[in-house]
């Protein structure tokens, strides 16, 4: 066995583009291994923005030979009536390489064949490689991509070396012009010339030796060290921003941090526009004290060291002056309007062509939160609400979210404290538009909950309703984000509401809008298409953290008040952990199961008790109709687990009837009166969960 080192080195990529053309680069390598049968131990990812390289340890010498056997015609067409072999047959030996009599007979289902038993040779890798290799470096899809001199592939920028080395062997590949070998480049400017690897183990220690951490995680972690340092070197603290991490980690092979500082006076412009001001143009660290406040203070990190640093953070200065400078501009001047003012403006903003202008859409905004305030019964004022629906997306034709679209909401909130709304207002169009990811709280107050709910109502019922809903892995309008925003919001509000009445209101709006989109034939319908929507993120979700057929198990019972689904999920798992859940299962998947048989034959009804013959049938009965009155009053009040608790109760007195009671008996009044109390028994825990997906 031998190790592999697959290096391509080009100029210097996108940070974006590392992780996904890793991603694409091992994958493309683990099949094209496995298509060949070459077997190999673990791989290692590494990558700066000058390469993107594969250690593979453990590559076999080679494949073992193996025995292919092919079926070929049947014995009945391989041979006429005198036993001869047909043209069928001596055609497939031939495609072999054999002779008949050298093939075998083999009995199918279909009855006995002819086969080939061919040996294929096994080959050493060093033959396999060059093919695999050249599918992997070809099997990179990158965002964007380019050409350069007279080379006809694309890459993401110009290829400049290739290192492909099995063990001390090279093994050959070609990518346009260049041609593989055992050649690495170190620092662009720290370094000179080539650097020779005799074999793969050699690549980390080297790299480093010419200034170059190639491992991802590790540079990582030395620029979060690094900058952190230089945070406390200038007064403060870093701001934690792991997305820039990411980036600056991404930008460098050796990281190099300088502090920098900016004129106090911008530190009167919102935190955000200073650190976005920073991040987004920049790649710029903010610096905060101890008040959690920001500093004016910046960390820049560089890919290279250099000799006379106060000279070269004149220059990461001058270039943010310009920016704040911007800045400042860009909010004295959107101050000059009030936001209602822009109101008209959104007229001729279209948020999407077939569902019109944001105008268009705030209207319907309203409609969805007044209902959700009423519905809720919100202590919100319903003229605090309806406000800051109208004002939520006036600072969308702002200059500063014009250059800044991260700030959208952020910038509403400033100008509308500036235009003196009320700070109710003010807080809920910032607030609206959270969580915009996993990492983001929910709306703290009503306000922005609701504003942030019915544009998301509005947004997934008009997309789905045009016939753009997500697809496989694409989702251009964030609707699974949207989804998961609704979730969270619904959830850690405590929201109690009807989610299909509030997608069918919200279709109900748009339904001038969709009445000319047609429908393909068969289609289901678009509300059940989004509740269906809903129910994959549930499952999603909350597989995450309970096990899989208990979440369908509850869902299946229904999931239209969010707030109750999750209470019933979270009763059910506790549940299922203890012992004597199982017994308790097998006894309601086998009420199911016959209610499940005879649901076609008998319909659901009130019992007759002037036919409950057996003690046992006449116990249950009673148990039932004790329950259900319980049971309801506990649901009513959301005490799930105790209403699991009053059902469990009535496990004595099933298992009795099904030991002394013959269901199915001869009389059909009587069976059906039978089947029918163990509809009521079933219905009781339907309320709860579908039992018979649990895997007790």
């Amino acid at each position: 066995m031998a190790d592999l080192l697959l290096e391509l080195g080009s100029e210097e990529l996108p940070a974006s583009f590392l992780g996904p053309a890793l991603d694409d680069l091992e994958k493309a390598f683990k099949a094209g291994c496995e298509a060949a049968r070459l077997t190999h131990g673990p791989i290692a990812r590494y990558g700066t923005p000058r390469r993107l390289a594969l250690l593979v340890t453990q590559v076999a010498d080679g494949t073992p030979d193996l025995q292919k056997e092919m079926n070929g015609p049947s014995v009945k067409a391989a041979f006429d009536a005198e036993g001869k072999p047909t043209q069928a047959a001596t055609k497939f030996a031939a495609g072999h390489g054999l002779t008949v009599d050298q093939l075998v007979k083999v009995t199918t289902p279909k009855g006995e064949y002819l086969a080939a038993r061919v040996q294929e040779k096994g080959k050493r890798a060093l033959e396999i490689l060059p093919a695999v290799l050249h599918a992997t470096v070809h099997g990179i899809n990158f965002k964007k991509s380019m050409r350069w001199g007279d080379v006809d592939l694309s890459y993401a920028r110009p290829l400049h070396w290739i290192v492909a080395l099995l063990g001390d062997e090279v093994v050959p590949v070609v990518f346009a012009d260049v041609k593989s070998g055992r050649q690495t480049r170190g620092h662009r400017f720290l370094t000179k010339g080539p650097i020779d690897l005799a074999r793969p183990g050699e690549y980390l220690a080297k790299l480093r030796a010419a200034k170059v951490e190639p491992d991802i995680a590790e540079r990582k972690a030395q620029v979060k060290a690094l900058v952190a340092k230089a945070a406390e070197r200038a007064g403060g603290k870093l701001l934690e921003d792991e997305a820039l991490v990411d980036q600056v980690t991404n930008l460098v092979e050796l990281p190099c941090p300088v502090v920098g500082t900016f004129e106090a006076r911008h530190l009167d412009l919102p935190p955000e526009v200073l650190i976005q001001e920073m991040k987004s143009h920049q790649r710029y660290f903010s610096v905060v004290g101890a008040d959690g406040k920001l500093l004016p203070r910046f960390i820049a990190v560089s890919n290279t060291p250099v000799k006379d640093e106060a000279f070269s953070v004149k220059g990461y200065e001058r270039v943010l002056r310009s920016r704040l400078s911007d800045g400042r501009f860009f909010f004295d001047e959107d101050r000059r309007l009030r936001l209602e003012e822009r109101l008209p403006k959104l007229e001729r903003v279209v948020w999407q062509g077939a569902l019109g202008s944001y105008r268009e859409k705030q209207v319907r905004m309203g409609a969805l939160a007044k209902g959700l305030h009423a519905q809720l019964k919100s202590p919100a004022k319903l003229e605090h609400v309806l406000r800051a629906v109208e004002l939520s997306k006036a600072d969308l034709v702002t200059s500063m979210v014009g250059e800044f679209p991260e700030l959208q909401g952020v910038m509403g909130r400033e100008y509308a404290r500036h235009d003196k709304e009320p700070e109710e207002v003010a807080l809920a169009i910032a607030e609206h538009y959270l969580p915009r990811g996993a990492s983001d709280g929910v709306p703290t107050r009503d306000e922005g909950a609701l504003v942030g709910l019915a544009e998301r109502f509005d947004t997934i019922a008009g997309i789905f309703g045009i016939g753009k809903g997500p697809s496989g892995a694409a989702d251009p309008f964030a609707l699974r984000r949207a989804c998961l925003a609704v979730i969270r919001v619904t959830l850690e509000r405590g929201y109690r509401y009807s989610l299909r009445e509030q997608v069918s209101g919200a279709l109900a709006l748009l339904e001038p809008k969709l009445a000319a989109i047609k429908r393909k034939a068969g289609e289901p319908a678009v509300l059940d298409q989004v509740l269906d929507f809903f129910r994959g993120r549930l499952k999603a979700l909350w597989s995450e953290a309970h096990r899989a057929d208990v979440v369908e198990a509850v869902l299946t019972a229904g999931f239209d008040d969010l707030v109750a689904a999750h209470q019933r999920l979270t009763a059910i798992s506790a549940r299922v952990k203890q012992p004597e859940f199982e017994p308790l299962a097998a006894t309601i998947k086998r009420v199911g199961n016959i209610v499940a048989k005879q649901a076609k034959d008998v319909a659901r009804g009130a019992v007759d008790p002037s036919k409950l013959n057996d003690a046992a049938e006449k116990a249950l009965a009673q148990a039932v109709a004790g329950a259900q009155g319980e049971v309801q009053g506990l649901l009513g009040k959301g005490a799930y687990a105790q209403a699991l608790d009053r059902l469990t109760q009535l496990k004595p007195q099933v298992d009795a009837f099904f030991d002394q009671v013959m269901v199915m008996a001869e009389d059909k009044a009587l069976r059906e009166n039978r089947v029918r109390l163990l509809m009521q028994v079933s219905g009781l825990f339907e309320t709860l969960a579908d039992f018979s997906a649990i895997s007790a």
